[in-house]
């Protein structure tokens, strides 16, 4: 069958217009890359929970934390993995030395953990820094008391100068 100009005009820029095929193998080197990328960058920092209320305050340490049980004392709260302990104000004006509440808390994590855990006896303070001495002080004495002595605290990151 004989087929009409139009026809072949048609299939003369069909074929001068062709798209050539899309190179995946090249798209996927890229995908890989950032993939491996994504994964080692992300796994060299830890984030400590954060909370709205604190404001923590700034150090030069390079150091970097590790995961541990956190207490975030807010200037209206002492919290324990992110529940509410005691009130700042009620532990403030206590007579005793201690968080009695804390100390139960603690007390409860540290039976509920393996003795194998290297995490034994840690613990990281984050405290507002406007949160008195003194309740900070009381923490400290009932984490001492709950055989928690491994005690880091947690502040805001300061650049340090290149000299």
């Amino acid at each position: 069958m004989k087929m009409s100009r139009r026809a072949r005009r048609m299939e003369r820029n069909h074929k001068k217009f062709k798209v050539p095929p899309l190179n995946l193998v090249a798209l996927m080197d890229i995908f890989t890359i950032l993939v491996f990328f994504l994964l080692v960058s992300s796994s060299n920092t830890h984030q400590l929970p954060t909370n709205k209320d604190l404001k923590l305050p700034t150090s030069k340490s390079t150091q970097v934390p590790e995961e541990t049980l956190v207490i975030a004392i807010t200037p209206k709260d002492i919290l324990l993995g992110g529940i509410s302990i005691a009130k700042v104000e009620s532990v403030l004006h206590s007579q005793e030395n201690t968080v009695p509440k804390l100390i139960e808390e603690l007390m409860y994590h540290a039976s509920s953990k393996s003795p194998k855990t290297e995490q034994q006896g840690r613990i990281t303070i984050m405290s507002d820094e406007n949160v008195p001495y003194e309740v900070i002080q009381k923490v400290l004495a009932s984490c001492k008391q709950s055989n928690y002595t491994k005690i880091a605290f947690a502040a805001v990151q300061k650049a340090i100068p290149k000299m």
